[in-house]
């Protein structure tokens, strides 16, 4: 096991220890920067409303049991990410890691094989109410179920390949370093093979307050 894995659990034991902010700095710093070098014009809105804020929120660092996937994303990684992903893995003993739904909508396997966490937004260390910024991890053979939002949103994966379908579309595979651009309302949905996936996620939007709602 990795020494940033290992930190990881150790976090989860003792959940009110204080996020590096050193560490987030720098990932904070190294998003941006992957952001900007692969010059999308899909990206430009919401680099656009990237926050250039001095100050950053106090994070309280909480961890989920899909980290136990991250050795075989930082392996996995190409060279595009590889510096990015490595910063996360060394970072991710003080990230704050969530999940949005509950057992009795998406089951305990599901669970077990989804988080995220996140950088800038409502409650990410770098405060913004226009865009949010994270990492979403999904663990091999996970389905991540068909909902929508309100926000604008892009997904670019770093490490592993997983399938999308955006509307009534076919499912297609989407290989790391993809712009995936999701527009507001747009029913989506994704799920991995054999291997576990990283993926940035942004969204823009006047209300960042809202919640993904599954389509039944």
């Amino acid at each position: 096991m990795s020494g940033g894995v290992a930190a990881v659990l150790a976090a989860a034991a003792h959940p009110a220890v204080t996020a590096d902010a050193s560490e987030l700095e720098n990932l904070i710093e190294r998003t941006r920067a992957l952001l900007h070098s692969l010059r999308s014009a899909v990206l430009a809105p919401f680099l656009a409303d990237w926050p250039h804020a001095a100050e950053r929120r106090a994070a309280v660092a909480a961890a989920l049991p899909v980290l136990r996937w991250l050795p075989e994303v930082q392996a996995d990684a190409p060279a595009f990410s590889l510096e990015l992903v490595s910063t996360l893995c060394r970072a991710a003993p003080s990230m704050a890691w969530r999940q949005t739904y509950p057992a009795s909508e998406v089951g305990a396997a599901f669970l077990q094989n989804y988080g995220w966490s996140e950088l800038v937004g409502l409650s990410g260390p770098l405060a913004s109410e226009r865009i949010a910024c994270g990492f979403l991890l999904l663990g091999p053979e996970t389905h991540y179920p068909r909902h929508r939002h309100e926000a604008e949103e892009v997904y670019i994966p770093l490490a592993g390949t997983a399938s999308w379908q955006q509307g009534d579309g076919r499912w297609r595979e989407r290989p790391p370093g993809t712009v995936i651009h999701h527009a507001s309302h747009e029913p989506h949905a994704m799920r991995t093979g054999a291997r576990a996936l990283l993926a940035l996620y942004l969204w823009h939007s006047a209300n960042l307050h809202q919640k993904s709602h599954f389509d039944r």
